[in-house]
């Protein structure tokens, strides 16, 4: 999506990866005979589900994605299955055992050190250097072996403002992407959950296209003009892949099992992200990295057993 958005504009990759997902999710249901919503309440709980995970999640997301560094903004909205865990436990009774939510926690520092900047650990975590030469690790030489980041494209520290920090919107699209998980299983009382799924889709999507008309037109039908095979590739893979196959699988799931549990597996997404970059793009995996990996594997299998044995 970042890369989508350079070439395009933010909210209009947003809506195209909506949009047609949406459709696409809607025509397999059809054949499939899945059963339209019914009724104004379906309809109305399909359309708070599409604005709030729809429109709220992937509009919060490309904003964000111009004004962070891809290693804290993935943090933040992988972070979001601790937000999901509070939210099914006080609206749905689901429990983990403590293990479980230590497990939470334990996914959320291995997902910092797989993903942020070394600088950003040594500022923010003075105590891991003392932590770690106490077991026998050189704490200094796996900071440094890091890969640098960029940084934020807007100083979050100046006078920008809230609505300038690319942090600030990534929590906002990390709580949508939870509040949506929560309100699936409200959804699929009233109406087929693959339908919703695809209807929640183009509803939420819309939205993001009529801001992208209305804000990007300028900028974004030079840019469109200029596409190559490459970007229409990322287009599809980002609607047809990353939208409609993994919306589709993700909230299904959703509807039928415990959302803490399922929740927990975004923790995984980063991981799949750095083995892709190290086997298609030669991108290397340093010994805190791979430490940070470990870890996050760790605290998925922590939170999927405890969930079992409770």
């Amino acid at each position: 999506m970042k890369e989508l958005s350079s070439h395009t504009m933010p909210q209009f990759v947003a809506a195209v990866r909506l949009i047609p997902a949406g459709f696409a999710v809607l025509a397999w249901a059809a054949l499939k005979g899945r059963p339209q919503p019914q009724g104004a309440q379906a309809w109305l709980s399909i359309l708070a589900f599409g604005l709030v995970d729809g429109a709220g999640f992937q509009g919060f997301l490309a904003q964000g994605l111009q004004r962070t560094t891809a290693g804290l903004g993935s943090i933040i909205i992988d972070s979001q299955p601790l937000t999901v865990a509070i939210l099914a436990a006080l609206l749905y009774g689901e429990q983990l055992a403590g293990p479980g939510y230590l497990g939470l926690l334990i996914g959320v520092a291995g997902l910092s050190l797989l993903e942020l900047p070394p600088t950003v650990l040594q500022d923010a975590l003075p105590a891991v250097s003392h932590s770690l030469n106490g077991v026998g690790l050189d704490a200094s030489r796996l900071l440094a072996s890091a890969p640098s980041v960029a940084a934020s494209t807007v100083d979050v520290a100046g006078d920008s403002g809230l609505w300038q920090n690319g942090e600030w919107w990534m929590l906002l699209a990390a709580q949508s992407m939870a509040l949506g998980t929560i309100m699936v299983q409200w959804v699929t009382k009233k109406t087929d959950p693959v339908v919703a799924v695809g209807w929640h889709m183009v509803l939420g999507g819309i939205p993001l296209a009529l801001i992208s008309a209305v804000q990007e037109s300028d900028e974004l039908i030079p840019r469109l003009q200029q596409l190559n095979g490459g970007d229409v590739a990322g287009l599809l893979y980002v609607s047809l892949l990353g939208s409609a196959a993994s919306y589709g699988v993700f909230f299904y799931n959703a509807s039928r099992g415990n959302l803490t549990r399922l929740s927990s597996l975004t923790f995984l997404t980063p991981m799949f992200a750095s083995a892709c970059g190290y086997f298609a793009l030669g991108e290397t995996l340093t010994p805190l990295q791979l430490t940070g990996a470990g870890i996050t594997l760790g605290a998925v299998a922590l939170v999927n057993k405890s969930d079992k044995d409770s």
